[in-house]
């Protein structure tokens, strides 16, 4: 529950400046916020022992020392930066029942997921061509995708996402905040947070719609990518390796769906059912944010044999 100076604050419509921001955790279900935190700390911590058990065996066995491997270890660093992103407002909101954030804290918040995110549509783009090239032209694929190559594709990708976020941050602290305080979410988004603006945001949705179509060209380019795949796997004669040539894509297909169906769920909703329940759209918001850092270690561990393997090995090792 906000105390009732916060709700003082929050219905405030004064010219004053606002100086704090609320969260929100799961509206009208304040009382069981401290139950609610127990799975979600689960969620968090499988998530940051899954990341970070990947990038430890890309790290230390050379049979992982692969393009491919090396791709999913940026999926695992963007997965761990998107957790550590909203881990803080996250615990305050539901485990410490503490809904009050600073406007620069909320800014700096929304920067790090936002990149993060773009980060993570970037390297799934990338994973989609590696799949292309290892499928599509597999005598070639060393030479093309050497380890400097694939280093070079990382800085060059994290630099580009790098640079389309940091605008955020200067166009939101240009805005005034005087009327509304109250945020959607238990974390902070630029389209939430520019939503609470009392003076003119025309510069936030414009470039925030151009930040969006770029995830949009993201996913255009990797169904493009699997067009020409399946054009080459149905040009395989065996049904046996047409099989085996598309269970090497079954992990990247589930972290792309994974990724893209709640923010394009949260999309449709958000345009065509504008009268629906606030709860289904924060659920689905949460989902964007915990799924894909939780599933991306499982579905990885569970379908790539050669990780699966290292795992097992490890664990066996232990025991006995």
């Amino acid at each position: 529950m906000f105390p009732k100076t916060s709700i003082m604050s929050i219905l405030n419509t004064s010219e004053t400046e606002i100086s704090i921001f609320y969260l929100v955790g799961i509206p009208g279900r304040e009382p069981a916020n401290i139950w609610l935190s127990i799975p979600i700390c689960f969620i968090y911590i499988v998530a940051i022992v899954g990341n970070c058990t990947i990038l430890f065996f890309v790290k230390t066995q050379p049979s992982l020392h692969e393009p491919m491997y090396y791709f999913l270890s940026m999926l695992a660093l963007s997965d761990l930066g998107l957790s550590f992103s909203s881990l803080p407002t996250m615990l305050r909101v539901f485990l410490f029942n503490i809904p009050e954030i600073s406007p620069d804290a909320c800014i700096a918040q929304e920067f790090f997921i936002h990149g993060f995110s773009a980060m993570e549509s970037s390297v799934l783009l990338i994973m989609s061509f590696d799949r292309f090239i290892a499928i599509c032209n597999p005598l070639r694929y060393t030479s093309i995708l050497t380890s400097a190559r694939v280093l070079q594709i990382g800085i060059a990708f994290a630099l580009k996402n790098l640079l389309l976020v940091l605008p955020f941050p200067f166009t939101l602290k240009h805005l005034r905040y005087c009327k509304k305080s109250l945020l959607s979410h238990s974390y902070c988004l630029h389209q939430d947070v520019m939503k609470l603006a009392c003076s003119d945001n025309k510069v936030n949705v414009i470039y925030g719609l151009f930040v969006a179509l770029t995830g949009i060209l993201d996913l255009t380019f990797i169904f493009m990518s699997y067009i020409l795949i399946l054009k080459a796997v149905l040009s395989i004669a065996s049904q046996k390796e047409r099989l085996k040539v598309l269970n090497t894509c079954v992990s990247h297909i589930c972290a792309v769906l994974i990724f893209y169906v709640p923010i394009i769920s949260l999309s449709v909703i958000s345009r065509f059912a504008k009268h629906s329940s606030p709860l289904i759209k924060i659920l689905m918001a949460d989902v964007f944010l915990l799924v894909p850092p939780l599933m991306n270690p499982i579905v990885y561990c569970v379908k790539s044999q050669q990780i699966r393997n290292q795992v097992l090995e490890k664990l066996c090792w232990k025991q006995s």
